[in-house]
């Protein structure tokens, strides 16, 4: 059962995004630094506390298998573009353990029934070109709507 998480379930929420940080690390160490400081840690408590968004977790046989972190965001209209409402997958990560097991599909079902019922019209969240989880996400529905390119001068 995917249910919303707070403080209480800092050291589990932190122990999966550290499996993310490590991911990164791995994937792109000129980009992302080893370790996993109070900084980052701490980070998760405007989620856990609610005041940006909210996490949330999943539990399978007593332990967390899964769990997300989702920003509501509201962009007022500029002269590019009209006002817009959406919500933001920051982190999502489910236990290695736990992979392939329908601990993902939960909470994206977590997340997209919370934006339909708070009228959101949209969830996005990015993803980077080393992560396999593309795959999932094309699964669950979410499409390709814009690009990062880079060229290295060397």
């Amino acid at each position: 059962m995917v249910r919303f998480a707070d403080l209480s379930y800092k050291a589990a929420v932190n122990a999966l995004r550290r499996q993310v940080n490590d991911l990164h690390v791995a994937g792109r160490p000129d980009l992302f630094k080893p370790g996993f400081g109070p900084e980052i840690r701490d980070h998760a408590d405007l989620y856990l506390k609610r005041q940006i968004g909210y996490a949330a977790v999943m539990e399978t046989d007593g332990e967390i298998a899964g769990m997300v972190m989702v920003d509501y965001i509201e962009k007022p209209e500029t002269p590019y573009g009209p006002a817009r409402r959406f919500v933001h997958i920051a982190e999502i990560c489910v236990d290695a353990k736990y992979r392939r097991q329908g601990v993902g599909k939960a909470l994206m079902d977590f997340v997209k029934a919370d934006a339909k019922e708070k009228g959101f019209p949209r969830i996005e969240l990015d993803v980077w070109a080393f992560n396999d989880a593309l795959s999932f996400y094309e699964a669950e529905g979410f499409t390709v709507f814009r690009r990062f390119l880079e060229y290295s001068v060397g």
